[in-house]
């Protein structure tokens, strides 16, 4: 069972996102808003994702070395990790506000 989402702790996420605040390995600029925030995150993994399967593509066709194909797949899993734990983040805090009486 997935951790219970602490709603302070969600609004404090939020807001220091909105704020642009720097978290580690993220740029957000001054100004920029929560959903070009995500957009920007997607986009950049959807990126990784693409070098990965390129990579892997230039290794079956012998023109990749070793390392930097194990460098590439091991991003693009990583990438799909941290996406996959964020959607299901997001499906939980979306079920716990529609359990929330009125």
């Amino acid at each position: 069972m997935a951790d219970p989402i602490n709603p302070l702790q969600a609004a404090q996420a939020y807001i220091n996102t909105a704020r642009g605040a720097e978290a580690p390995g993220m740029d957000a600029p001054q100004g920029q808003s929560f959903g070009d925030f995500m957009r920007n995150a997607a986009l950049r993994s959807i990126e990784t994702m693409r070098a990965g399967e390129a990579a892997s593509a230039r290794a079956v066709a012998g023109e990749a070395d070793l390392p930097e194909v194990v460098q590439a797949v091991t991003a693009a899993e990583i990438t799909l990790q941290t996406v996959v734990s964020i959607r299901d983040r997001l499906v939980s805090a979306y079920q716990e506000i529609m359990r929330m009486p009125i």
